[in-house]
């Protein structure tokens, strides 16, 4: 184990004067200092070599490296650990060679000038991410806090507001908090129409109307908000799929023969930072799937080309596994072998000839087998009558 030699400062708006003396003495006794240019300015009149953030991320870590020996200081924005950099850096360099001076957070600022209880509030950034991603959030009387990418993005955001019958939400845009320059810009989703500062940060208060789209993140989205060419897993065969695959924080799925999309959305959406990689040898189905993923708010959603199982070559071990189409003995094979201990995996057949696949793997396997059999009322001339959907068999298994 190493001694620290690598300090990573939040600073805010208020700059050296909002630091307490322990914090202040480390970068006025600093050799090297990183930090974006906004951070410098903040920091003063200090004595030490200035570095800007190299450019792709990655060369940034190699240059910090570099300065092991030194009195070094990387300045971040608010909290270092809390989406920010020290995260990304802690996980390049040991952190017992690392201390953190966490400052106020953006977050912490704007629940106090909202008053909203920071449990009881969503956190969430887009910042240098897909905005589409804050889409899985919009609930009715949520209220969400979000790091945005510039000055664009609350626009945006009402766009996707009031796209969704959330045009009430009331949105407020917080720029420089605890700085002489703080501002803040109030309005409507619907409305929005202020020019506001790059560097800010959105509150949103969710007001739904009666016909605002209902998205929950547990699965079992309406088969209606998604394109399809009709061969989808469907609603409720989806919601005890995704239940069993079960989605947890930053898990990999893949979803072979993905077709729409729909099962692979179901699960980012379920948790945070949820990954999927979507296997699917038709271009329509392919550009589907990416439509639904933006329109859903998991624009993260990666697609390959290709057939399985040629097309699994490659990629990253999966936490979890469905194999809705195309299902095969070497399919579950190179998909089984490449799961991860502790894995889910879940296939569902419609046709005979599949079940029948699922029948035999079962038995050799183990696992559960369950048949699922929906209907639907729908007219029947001037009455109502029950009109089945295909049954569906499902296998599911962990690996252990």
């Amino acid at each position: 184990m190493s001694d620290p030699w690598l300090h990573i400062v939040g600073i805010g708006e208020d700059g050296l004067d909002g630091l307490v003396p322990a914090t202040r003495a480390v970068i006025e006794a600093a050799e090297v200092i990183i930090g974006g240019e906004r951070h410098h300015s903040l920091a003063g009149n200090v004595n030490a070599e200035r570095l800007a953030w190299p450019s792709p991320f990655d060369a940034m870590v190699e240059t910090i490296k570099t300065l092991r020996g030194r009195r070094a200081v990387i300045l971040v924005t608010g909290d270092p650990l809390w989406f920010s950099v020290g995260a990304r850096i802690g996980r390049a360099i040991d952190p017992s060679e690392i201390i953190y001076h966490p400052q106020l957070s953006a977050f912490q600022l704007a629940a106090a000038r909202m008053g909203w209880s920071l449990p009881d509030v969503e956190t969430l950034t887009v910042h240098g991410r897909p905005v589409e991603q804050m889409i899985a959030f919009i609930q009715p009387d949520a209220r969400l806090l979000v790091l945005t990418t510039g000055a664009e993005t609350p626009g945006q955001i009402a766009r996707f507001l009031a796209d969704r019958g959330f045009g009430k939400s009331r949105m407020t845009v917080l720029a420089a908090m605890g700085g002489k320059d703080e501002a803040r810009f109030d309005g409507v989703a619907e409305d929005w129409d202020h020019v506001v500062p790059a560097f800010n940060t959105l509150a949103v208060e969710c007001v739904a109307a009666p016909d605002a789209a209902l998205l929950p993140r547990v699965p079992g989205l309406a088969d209606n908000l998604f394109q399809s060419d009709g061969t989808m897993t469907k609603q409720e065969v989806r919601a005890a799929t995704v239940a069993k695959l079960m989605p947890m924080r930053g898990a990999l799925l893949w979803d072979i023969g993905c077709g729409c999309g729909s099962v692979a959305i179901e699960w980012m959406r379920a948790a945070r930072y949820a990954r999927a990689i979507g296997i699917e040898p038709r271009a329509d189905r392919r550009a589907m799937a990416a439509a639904n993923a933006l329109a859903l708010g998991a624009p993260k959603l990666s697609i390959v080309e290709g057939t399985v199982p040629e097309a699994l070559d490659g990629l990253e071990a999966p936490d979890a596994i469905f194999i809705g189409g195309g299902l095969s003995r070497p399919t579950f094979e190179a998909a089984w072998a490449a799961l991860r201990p502790l894995g889910r995996l879940v296939a569902n057949a419609v046709t005979l000839e599949s079940e029948a696949e699922l029948i035999a793997l079962h038995k050799e396997y183990g696992g559960d087998l369950v048949k699922i059999s929906t209907h639907r009322a729908e007219p029947v001339g001037r009455l109502t009558g029950w009109r089945p959907a295909m049954p569906v068999t499902q296998w599911s298994l962990v690996k252990r």
